[in-house]
């Protein structure tokens, strides 16, 4: 009587990290960062007109936000992880091939919203309010922005036999392809715990928990979503920074990204608190006898209820201070 063999199960990861069209390389990183960005937009677009903007406004935020982010988010990498770009023997022109991966959340988050706050001035808009919309389309474009470390074959955990461990290849960066043996096939590093797939899935879950339960069941003060938003995330990212086996500076022990998820947590937390009883903001504009716009608070009707306000005029608009 033969002995069944258990098939050994694991997740796959892509040999190969970039194409050519033309003249052109195309590295799938920067593709899930694009995805992510417009998915991202495209949300924050939808929640911002469900306050009373318009797409028009959250784009032209968005297109301060986003140059802001990628410049704030390439910054933090190469300045936490210099040792990769600067010293003896080292490719100093590197750090500025940003679609061969690295982006540090932290600066594109901090330089992001300089940006939205420049975007947000010029269009009429609370910052704290697109800040809020904007929340869960965040998540969302982390989520998918991690698929692209999936495809580079990296942010991976320490070694593993479980059933979802990820098979890691040894990949060159600049061919966009992993180092093939002397038979051909293609080198495999090993086998370890996905910690950009257990990332991605707690983005998913969060942006969900926010979007679909908290803002729209509580409806929290302005600034107070988007300071859920910092906690819910460095609370995973804390516990997947702990998890992770590739290389990176730390401090007493610790990686450097640890430190901040912590620190960021309880400056979320702190945000929320502060933030939670504070009126829901909106973004209701007409015209004012200067030409300008007025911001009222959320008082529970639909843009179209405001405009259907005798003589154009809604009495219950309070401009915010």
């Amino acid at each position: 009587m033969q002995t069944s063999v258990l098939p050994d199960f694991f997740i796959p990861s892509p040999t190969v990290s970039a194409f050519e069209i033309g003249p052109l390389t195309i590295r799938f990183y920067a593709l899930c960062i694009l995805a992510g960005i417009v998915i991202g937009a495209w949300l924050a677009a939808r929640r911002l007109r469900a306050r009373g903007g318009t797409t028009a406004q959250a784009l032209d935020i968005i297109m301060w936000a986003v140059p802001f982010g990628i410049i704030g988010g390439r910054l933090y990498h190469v300045i936490t992880d210099n040792q990769l770009y600067f010293g003896p023997g080292k490719d100093l022109w590197g750090a500025l091939r940003i679609w061969e991966g690295g982006l540090g959340i932290w600066g594109a988050v901090a330089l992001g919203l300089v940006g939205a706050a420049i975007g947000a001035k010029r269009t009429g808009v609370r910052l704290a309010t697109f800040a809020d919309a904007a929340a869960p389309g965040l998540l969302l474009a982390q989520g998918l922005g991690r698929w692209g470390n999936w495809f580079n074959n990296e942010l991976y955990g320490e070694p593993t036999d479980l059933p979802w461990k990820l098979q890691i290849h040894n990949m060159n960066s600049v061919t966009g392809q992993a180092v093939t043996a002397a038979d051909g096939t293609p080198e495999i590093l090993g086998y370890f715990q996905p910690t950009f797939l257990y990332e991605s899935l707690w983005c998913l879950a969060a942006a969900t928990f926010l979007l679909m339960f908290l803002d729209r069941r509580y409806r929290p003060g302005a600034g107070s979503v988007f300071a859920l938003y910092i906690v819910a995330y460095t609370a995973g990212r804390f516990a997947f920074e702990l998890m992770r086996s590739d290389y990176a500076n730390t401090i007493m022990g610790l990686r450097i990204n640890t430190w901040v998820s912590g620190l960021l947590f309880l400056t979320g937390f702190g945000l929320f608190l502060a933030l939670r009883s504070r009126p829901r903001s909106a973004v209701m504009t007409e015209n004012t006898g200067s030409g300008g716009t007025v911001e009222a608070e959320d008082d529970g009707r639909s843009p179209e209820q405001h405009r259907e306000v005798p003589n154009g005029r809604n009495d219950r608009h309070r401009t915010q201070q």
